[in-house]
């Protein structure tokens, strides 16, 4: 799985060019695609990254990438992220990284939104996965219950035994839905609920997922 991982990521070098800005996602197979893409830099390719979480922006800056940020420009050419799920209409399920707000910010500033991934991630149908929603921890409880009202059974997830703080300073909710049968209409009806500042679904959003079987890379469009 990991040398598929690393095929994916460095399948997606490719649709980097000089001088563009580059939205770099978050997750392991995009580290993969980081280092790749350092290699790139180190031989002379110009571009700029706007990281889309913490951990992305500190390894970054380890593997000597130029970063700018949003304060400079709001123009991405590129962004390549990973994900969690992919459903047949590259519907995206993802934040099991607990960087979903940003992701979303970074990605839909792009573009064109290229997801690597290996084929475990490709299913028919999200919602295997348990979803993920950001909330505001003040009243984070009331918006527990409402969100389980909707048919689903939210955990609050939680580190070291205390609950996981988001880069955004907010609670992760892990949000166990028996099959998302529509992902458009899940997110708009979870985004009205107050107290939820993002989910973990990305519709409509991905122009191409880069996925490695096997040895073998497929490229799929939406």
């Amino acid at each position: 799985m990991m040398e598929d991982k690393r095929m994916a990521a460095e399948a997606s070098i490719k649709y980097i060019k000089d001088g563009m800005t580059v939205g770099l996602g978050s997750g392991s197979t995009v580290n993969f695609m980081l280092e790749q893409l350092a290699e790139r830099v180190k031989e002379g390719l110009k571009i700029k990254g706007i990281p889309s979480s913490l951990k992305t922006e500190r390894y970054a800056k380890q593997l000597g990438i130029p970063l700018i940020d949003f304060s400079k420009t709001t123009k991405i050419d590129i962004a390549i992220d990973g994900a969690d799920e992919v459903d047949p209409n590259l519907h995206l399920l993802k934040g099991g990284g607990g960087s979903l707000v940003r992701e979303k910010i970074v990605d839909r500033a792009a573009d064109k939104l290229i997801i690597i991934a290996d084929s475990s991630k490709i299913v028919s149908k999200l919602g295997e996965f348990p979803l993920p929603v950001e909330v505001l921890p003040f009243g984070f409880e009331v918006t527990t219950e409402q969100i389980a009202a909707g048919g689903c059974t939210p955990v609050l997830r939680k580190k070291d035994g205390q609950p996981f703080v988001s880069d955004n300073g907010n609670y992760i909710l892990d949000c166990k839905f028996n099959s998302i049968e529509d992902p458009l209409a899940l997110h708009e009806k979870l985004k009205c609920i107050t107290g939820v500042v993002e989910t973990g679904l990305f519709p409509q959003m991905a122009h191409k997922v880069i996925v490695a079987r096997d040895g073998r890379i497929d490229i799929l469009h939406r």
